[in-house]
């Protein structure tokens, strides 16, 4: 590149997939050999794709040159492809990392080979690996027939199994599903959670279909999936996503589970996002919108950061606007509300609500689930303006991708984005938010949570056992005898003679006296692995100098995690 960092080139021809198209009334069930096959066939001309441009110049420090510099993947247009978008990211961290994969190697090969090794993996790694393209027709109620598109799409199997969110949405894409896909698969990465990166979508309106045709749908979907060899416990693990819940997983396990997977013990552990009836897990409903909370308290409460922005640590006077009231804007609204922030906007499809004196969260479910809409609530006002330009401390989109273009990135006024939404801001303005010292918080590493509590659903499903119920008594028990132990030592210490020596609690440990619940155990465990992950991020940004650009820092430890996998693990039919 004219910067003289090397670089990946991100046309469309080396976005190597293999794309299965079916209509579904027409296509045979594949039989295990054909899909192991087509698995094999997929990596290979995934492994063959692209080519790298010409090495830097000699002498070129490794992190000097590369610092906010985007490919041509991510530079121009306003409103790029999506894939391409998160191929540009993917490219920015790794023309940063590059020259650092080649040092840590410890091998005897030459200077050449190793670049040539960092290269060809990291080529592997670009690409979305397998693309399922699915019709099926359905019967509506009305007894007319309709066709429907679907789509699940495999970015990388470096570690099984796939895991990736079902979205019912008209918008729905190719492009789409695998660009969730590969932004899972760095997703995951942040988090450390094993699994590789999916995503699947079908191409609906939910609001113009019954619930027995939801049902339908989905039903067919999962039986389509399974045909291809796209479902299963130990291959992939779709997951909730836009316009999907509880109800839809618990019918993709029932049908996976009462199908191929009838003599499966571990059937149910295909989907994960099920209710707890169904082997879901306590905390997976709210996981998304906890993960964002904890993601913008680790940043929020770091006072080198805030110093940055001119803002002072915590959340106490701070103020936020989020642009979506679905699952991750109520969860996420109701935890910064518990701890201080105060919100003064929320921002749907049908409107705009403003209150600066601040939002009820309860007030406002409520008020949602009764009426349907946000719209009228008594306790604010409508908002004429664009709620992502509003007046605040924190911004939080967390409804769709690339909302944050080059056309509005000027008119923000937040000073913290937190990415509740995948993809929500387009590279061109990012670039503009960097320059402005507006400091975005990305989507691979703040809305990780649900990932990482559906990791601890999947992991119950295998165990076949809830969290905590084994030791739930024991630790109780242990807990009541070290008081009484320490009321005994005291007492043969002092004496009784004005009576026993009472050993009270703190209503901290009084609340935890009984042991963890699985609720506990969950909340507690997505709480350490933001925070694990969040240094780990600052801990990047800090080594190669990136400043604010948390995005790329998150992109470098997903990349040299990945990268480690592949290398340790070798090639096969190479």
């Amino acid at each position: 590149t004219k910067e003289g960092r090397s670089c990946f080139l991100s046309a469309a021809e080396l976005a190597s997939s293999v794309y299965y198209s079916i209509v579904s009334a027409r296509a045979p069930p594949a039989g295990p050999s054909s899909v192991n096959m087509y698995r094999c066939l997929g990596e290979l001309v995934a492994r063959g794709g692209s080519l790298l441009t010409t090495e830097a110049p000699a002498g070129l420090p490794a992190a000097c040159s590369g610092l906010r510099r985007y490919c041509q993947a991510a530079e121009g247009e306003d409103d790029p492809n999506f894939f391409k978008m998160v191929e540009g990211f993917f490219d920015r961290g790794a023309s940063i990392v590059e020259d650092q994969l080649v040092h840590d190697l410890r091998t005897r090969e030459s200077e050449e080979q190793k670049r040539h090794r960092v290269r060809g993996i990291l080529r592997i790694i670009k690409p979305c690996n397998h693309v399922l393209s699915v019709s099926f027709p359905i019967k509506r109620d009305n007894g007319e027939w309709e066709v429907i598109e679907g789509y699940r799409a495999q970015h990388s199997q470096h570690r099984t199994p796939c895991k990736g969110g079902i979205r019912y949405s008209t918008e729905v894409s190719v492009d789409e599903v695998k660009a969730l896909a590969s932004l899972m698969t760095y997703k995951c990465a942040v988090v450390d959670v094993p699994f590789g990166g999916a995503k699947a979508g079908v191409k609906i309106n939910t609001r113009n279909y019954s619930d027995s045709e939801l049902e339908k749908i989905t039903r067919r979907f999962t039986i389509e999936l399974a045909k291809k060899g796209f479902i299963g416990p130990g291959i992939d693990v779709p997951a909730p996503d836009m316009s999907t819940g509880e109800r839809e997983m618990s019918w993709i396990a029932d049908t996976y589970a009462n199908t191929i997977g009838h003599t499966d013990i571990n059937a149910h552990a295909c989907v994960t996002g099920k209710p707890i009836s169904q082997g879901g897990i306590h905390g997976r409903i709210s996981a998304t919108g906890r993960g964002v909370f904890h993601g913008i308290e680790n940043f929020i409460n770091e006072a080198s950061y805030m110093s940055l922005l001119g803002m002072t640590p915590g959340f106490g006077d701070k103020t936020f606007a989020i642009q979506g009231f679905g699952n991750v804007g109520l969860h996420s609204m109701r935890y910064l509300h518990r701890f201080g922030a105060k919100c003064i906007g929320i921002g749907e499809i049908d409107g705009t609500i403003w209150n600066p004196d601040g939002i009820d969260p309860k007030e406002l479910e409520d008020y949602k689930l009764q009426h349907g809409t946000i719209v009228g609530f008594p306790k604010a006002r409508p908002y004429d303006g664009n709620i992502l330009e509003a007046d605040c401390d924190i911004l939080i989109p967390a409804a769709s991708e690339k909302q944050l273009t080059k056309s509005n990135a000027h008119k923000i006024k937040a000073k913290i984005i937190a990415e509740g939404a995948n993809g929500p801001t387009t590279p061109e303005a990012d670039k503009i938010f960097l320059d402005r010292n507006i400091m975005v918080i990305p989507d691979l590493y703040l809305n990780a949570g649900g990932v990482t509590v559906s990791y601890f659903e999947w992991l119950k499903n295998l165990n076949h056992v809830s969290y905590g119920r084994l030791t739930f008594k024991y630790e109780r028990d242990s807990n009541y005898h070290l008081l009484m132990s320490v009321q005994e030592s005291l007492e043969r210490k002092f004496g009784k003679h004005g009576g026993t020596i009472p050993v009270v609690p703190t209503a901290e440990f009084q609340a935890r006296i009984s042991g963890a619940s699985e609720k506990d155990i969950v909340h507690s465990g997505l709480a350490y692995t933001m925070e694990r992950s969040a240094r780990q991020i600052m801990r990047t940004a800090m080594k190669y100098n990136l400043g604010l650009d948390l995005r790329t820092a998150a992109y470098v430890n997903a990349i040299e995690k990945v990268f480690k996998v592949y290398n340790e693990a070798g090639l096969t039919f190479t």
